[in-house]
């Protein structure tokens, strides 16, 4: 599977613009995520982002990527800017800054509609890039600020895409929960991780259906990932 994705992705033709992807990863730093919780995510992204199969995605679409940390209504912060992917060492770079970004936060509530309001707002600075995603990831439903599901509207206006990666830990089915208030966009879909110590190998597998198969999918003859034969 993977030896045909890389195929599939090394005969994909340049695209018209030079970016193919903006992708702003939105972690989850609120009061349910204890220290070490919040280690595991950022190690297990900087790991994902190392990923061959990720790495390759990212530096063939000339992607920009930017990190941001969020929990209550007012608590959310660009803690990685936008960072242009042309090569590998730019991905290693950026997989460094990951796993080097302390907690900005840490007793606060989960406002997930926020966090998608302020991940909206970090588009204007962003590169003009043919795809524009979302990857939001949590360990709870909402429970302060404006609502998530009221946000689908003005993130399809501006060609937003959101994804989530739902982390099974404290709330049951919450993966429910992210399919039927937060994702929005064509092709988007929800992960799911039975816990913290689950999200690396979850993350890995979000962002190779994320970055490298939707990638994939814009050659010809391409299925979007998750289409039916």
């Amino acid at each position: 599977m993977r030896l045909a994705l890389l195929a599939v992705l090394l005969s994909i033709p340049v695209r018209a613009k030079a970016c193919g992807l903006a992708l702003l990863l939105a972690v989850d730093v609120s009061g349910s995520v204890d220290p070490g919780e919040y280690e595991l995510q950022m190690r297990g992204l900087a790991e994902a982002l190392r990923d061959g199969l990720v790495s390759e995605a990212l530096v063939r679409a000339e992607a920009a990527v930017a990190l941001v940390q969020w929990t209550g209504s007012t608590r959310q912060t660009l803690s990685i800017p936008w960072t242009r992917m042309r090569n590998f060492d730019d991905v290693a770079d950026l997989a460094v800054a990951v796993e080097s970004t302390g907690r900005k936060w840490r007793n606060f509530s989960t406002a997930i509609g926020e966090a998608l309001v302020f991940a909206r707002r970090q588009f204007d600075t962003a590169p003009d890039c043919a795809r524009r995603v979302i990857d939001v990831s949590g360990d709870g439903v909402s429970n302060e600020g404006v609502s998530p599901q009221d946000q689908r509207a003005a993130l399809r206006a501006r060609g937003i895409t959101v994804n989530a990666l739902a982390i099974e830990a404290s709330v049951d089915d919450l993966t429910a929960y992210f399919w039927e208030n937060v994702i929005t966009g064509d092709g988007a879909f929800v992960a799911t991780a039975a816990s913290f110590t689950d999200y690396p190998d979850r993350i890995r597998e979000k962002l190779i259906r994320e970055v490298v198969q939707q990638l994939a999918c814009a050659a010809p003859h391409c299925r979007a990932a998750g289409d039916e034969g």
